[in-house]
């Protein structure tokens, strides 16, 4: 049987498209952008056409895109940088995370700490939503900036961004959104929307790994973090890597233009999906409402009070089956812990750790799908014996 991919949250394959124009600019444009002569000037003007482009998905200027490396560097960027610089020019020590926010903004709050900064969390409901009476209590005089993803990448709530950037907006906050998971699936305009800080990624729309961007409304100091050039309107040193940017900008194009009728296509499939999910709904908890939840995700947990079930080992017997997936869980020095996301959203451990993220994707079919299930469900048939 041809291995069955539905991990599509966690990366994409590169599209046929982005790879004809990757190739074609590694063959034909490998000036350094930075140089003045006419190889350097036809990279350099690729690059501002991909950083346009990209500013246009989002209704930005081209002048507020930053690349980066990718989802990461960009959370990274936008905590440090702009901590920085709140410390240096007002004093304000203070920011606010959410208790489900990816590693790279959880991990960069505590490097942050280190350097003698604050940060509260501010917690989420059993749906995973922010509590925004909650998210006020915390603001203090020396916040700011608060930092709150629009998907959230294992249970795919999709946060309130308007309202969360509109408390921002009044208590005088920088708003920051990890949207590595709603870029290329969600209408997303800088215009209409307060944000101020957004990271993006390429690899997640079928497009390459190692590059991503921040957009940085215009007017917000964020200091450096790579230091040794003036790229990047000097908020990031380096020799840019254009095949990677210019595969990224098509990918962003390919998205934005296919989103309608393919976030239909993709939500026809999740609703199939639940529903050949059902005839194992008594031991399963979906985690998110689908209502309030991105169409490509879906993630289940099997309830430890009914069944008991080791989440790694039904991961690896869908591996033997085909099927890729992702779990809820992480693997640190060779142990599995349990995800901090369902952890923070209620569920007790060894639910936690008995959980399935299915994420479909550009050709993910039903018919897939249904072996998937086929397959889980001969799974759990032969671990309850």
């Amino acid at each position: 049987m041809k291995p069955i991919y539905l991990d599509y949250s966690s990366t994409t394959p590169i599209a046929e498209e982005v790879q004809v124009i990757m190739n074609k600019n590694l063959n034909d444009s490998f000036g350094n952008p930075s140089s003045i002569h006419s190889f350097g000037r036809i990279s350099k003007v690729h690059i501002e056409e991909a950083r346009q482009t990209i500013a246009l998905t989002i209704g930005a200027e081209s002048s507020e895109i930053i690349f980066t490396s990718g989802g990461t560097e960009s959370d990274n960027h936008s905590l440090i940088g702009t901590a920085f610089v709140s410390k240096r020019k007002s004093g304000k020590n203070h920011f606010i995370i959410s208790s489900i926010e990816h590693h790279a903004v959880i991990h960069s709050a505590e490097y942050l700490k280190s350097l003698g900064f604050e940060y509260s969390v501010v917690n989420v409901t059993s749906t995973g939503l922010i509590n925004l009476e909650k998210l006020k209590k915390l603001i203090k005089p020396e916040t700011f900036l608060i930092s709150v993803m629009y998907v959230n990448n294992e249970v795919g709530t999709i946060q309130n961004i308007s309202e969360i950037g509109n408390i921002c907006r009044i208590n005088g906050i920088l708003f920051h959104t990890d949207a590595v998971q709603a870029y290329g699936k969600l209408k997303i305009s800088v215009k209409e929307l307060p944000i101020d800080l957004m990271s993006i990624t390429s690899h997640k729309i079928y497009g390459p790994k190692g590059i991503g961007a921040i957009y940085i409304r215009k007017g917000i100091e964020i200091d450096s973090l790579i230091h040794g050039g003036s790229q990047e309107r000097g908020k990031r040193a380096g020799t840019e890597n254009l095949p990677l940017i210019v595969g990224f900008a098509e990918a962003s194009k390919l998205a934005y233009s296919k989103l309608e009728i393919e976030n239909i296509r993709i939500a026809n499939l999740k609703k199939e999906l639940l529903i050949l999910l059902k005839p194992i709904s008594e031991v399963i908890i979906q985690n998110s409402i689908v209502e309030n939840s991105i169409s490509n995700i879906v993630n289940i947990s099997f309830d430890s009070t009914k069944i008991n079930i080791d989440g790694e080992a039904l991961l690896l017997n869908l591996d033997l089956e085909g099927f890729a997936l992702s779990s809820g869980s992480a693997c640190s020095s060779g142990s599995v812990q349990a995800s901090h996301v369902l952890l923070a959203m209620g569920r007790d451990e060894k639910t936690a750790l008995a959980t399935l993220r299915i994420s479909i994707g550009r050709y993910t079919t039903i018919e897939e799908l249904k072996e998937f299930v086929s397959a889980l469900l001969l799974i759990v048939e032969r671990i309850k014996k």
